[in-house]
């Protein structure tokens, strides 16, 4: 009778099993469509708190336009319908401003207004490093004074009204837009995760079954192993889903270099200019003087000896011819 079952549990595993690998062996294929963002924009723009100057709208039209299309049938590849893509959508713009934290506020309150939320932001530094132009997704550089970097994600269908509202805060420099299509993934995932959620019930159905405790043990341990990859699976897709639902917006605020102004130079300030100079040449000769001053004791006292040691060999010289006139004349006598 065991064996009886145990040979029915192997043949219902059997069956199952080629079940389970439906979809896993497909491959995942993705691409990237770069969207080149020009020409006139008809996306309704992002509701900015304070407005914008009528000045910078040209400006900021010019840069953002065409991204109105990026939602549109004619964008998607192949001719198929966009709404059974599923597209992850990431963008990227620099916008020039006169206060960049005013700036980001203003992004922020449109964010949150739109259903979205900020991702990261960093106030006081332009995180650019590329002089204005456009920013990749996720790359930050090292920061600089003046300006801010802010990351927000918006909803899919907002983005484009998102990158034409940045017109509204400032004059936008640069802009890029990035498409992937993750179709393919998205219905591989799903397969697997439909497989699997069948083989579980099955292994279920076969637990309840179990007539022996190796049969019990075998379901047990194969039913854990599909629960778990279904659990991977299944965050794997909300990621995805939630990379669909909500695309990803990447923002640079510069703020433009404040002018220089040179003062008319006066007599007080050639004055001032000529004591800066005395002090400072003051402070340089103390310097020198103070490096100087151990090797001129060193030299000195070289010299001093020196002079000290043939001082002594002339004394004894002079001294030795002095006597010898004297020993001289008392040979004579």
């Amino acid at each position: 009778m065991g064996a009886t079952a145990a040979a029915a549990f192997v043949a219902l595993a059997a069956a199952i099993a080629p079940q389970l690998g439906m979809g896993a062996g497909g491959s995942i294929s993705t691409a990237q469509q770069p969207v080149t963002v020009e020409g006139g924009s008809a996306a309704e723009p992002f509701s900015l708190p304070g407005g914008a100057a009528d000045s910078r709208e040209s400006a900021g039209d010019s840069a953002l336009g065409g991204v109105a299309a990026f939602g549109s049938d004619a964008a998607v590849a192949g001719g198929t319908d966009a709404a059974a893509r599923e597209i992850v959508a990431t963008a990227s713009a620099t916008v020039r401003v006169d206060d960049a934290r005013a700036a980001a506020d203003a992004l922020t309150a449109a964010t949150t207004s739109a259903g979205g939320y900020v991702e990261s932001l960093s106030l006081g530094s332009d995180a650019s490093g590329t002089g204005g132009g456009a920013v990749p997704d996720g790359v930050m550089t090292d920061p600089r004074p003046g300006g801010a970097w802010i990351t927000v994600r918006v909803p899919a269908d907002k983005l484009p009204a998102a990158l034409a509202g940045l017109s509204e805060i400032g004059e936008v420099t640069g802009s890029q837009v990035d498409r992937r299509d993750v179709t393919t993934e998205a219905v591989d995932l799903r397969a697997r995760v439909a497989s699997l959620e069948a083989s579980v019930a099955r292994l279920t159905d076969l637990m309840a079954q179990a007539t022996s405790t190796a049969d019990l043990i075998a379901a047990e341990s194969a039913l854990a192993d599909r629960q778990s990859e279904l659990e991977s699976l299944r965050q794997q897709l909300t990621w995805l889903d939630s990379q669909v639902g909500m695309s990803t917006l990447t923002v640079t605020l510069t703020e433009p270099a404040p002018a220089a102004t040179a003062d008319p130079a006066g007599f007080g300030d050639g004055l001032a200019a000529g004591w800066n100079g005395l002090v400072a040449a003051l402070g340089g000769l103390i310097v020198g003087v103070g490096f100087l001053l151990p090797w001129v004791a060193v030299i000195a006292v070289v010299v001093v000896a020196g002079w000290a040691i043939r001082r002594g060999v002339r004394r004894r010289r002079a001294a030795r011819a002095a006597a010898s006139p004297a020993d001289v004349s008392t040979d004579e006598l």
